[in-house]
């Protein structure tokens, strides 16, 4: 079932997440947020941002993995495209590496891309959807998609990772979208005060 995608000023989106009890069946979540996350051709959804204020996210980074024209396949692109994993309770261990840009956009704040700078490498434990447990390491694009999926979690958006001056700047239209006032072409719930 496709899910509302809730807006920017939802207060869900700013609250850290409960996790869930050991054994809880996810197989109906799951599927919902991997039909929402593909109806809005995301590459990641967090349980929040369909309401479920719950420690869940799904990623699936295989848009990532089609080169562009002339641009061969590298081991990071062959990599990307199997990249499809649920995390359940987790938790980001470390975070290291040098700092590196890439322009990030969310599906609760359509029409808005900014640089954000994020740690290169990240050590993550987590449980998947049967409740298998993980300790694993990622890196590059698989590692910045994991690291916002997670601020979402945590009551974070990629906008707050950009300086001063530059959420000033946008904060029109932050209120615009938070008012239904966007053009999307997936379901989206907006928040009304």
């Amino acid at each position: 079932m496709i899910l509302p995608i809730l807006s920017y000023g939802s207060p869900i989106l700013r609250k850290e997440c409960e996790e869930f009890e050991q054994g809880e069946s996810l197989k109906n979540i799951v599927n919902n947020m991997f039909e929402t996350m593909y109806a809005a051709s995301g590459v990641g959804l967090a349980g929040p941002q369909v309401g479920i204020s719950k420690r869940i996210f799904t990623v699936d980074a295989s848009p990532f993995a089609k080169p562009e024209e002339g641009e061969e396949i590298d081991e990071e692109l062959k990599y990307l495209e199997n990249f499809k994993k649920v995390f359940v309770n987790p938790i980001v261990e470390q975070e290291t590496g040098s700092a590196w840009p890439f322009s990030e956009g969310c599906l609760s704040i359509p029409g808005i891309r900014e640089d954000v700078e994020r740690k290169a490498v990240i050590k993550i434990t987590y449980f998947d959807e049967n409740w298998n447990f993980f300790e694993e390491s990622y890196q590059g694009i698989a590692a910045r998609i994991i690291q916002h999926e997670y601020d979402h979690i945590e009551g974070i958006l990629f906008t707050d990772h950009l300086n001063p001056l530059k959420r000033r700047l946008m904060k029109r239209k932050l209120e615009e979208i938070s008012k239904g006032k966007v053009e999307v072409d997936y379901k989206m719930k907006f928040y009304k005060k």
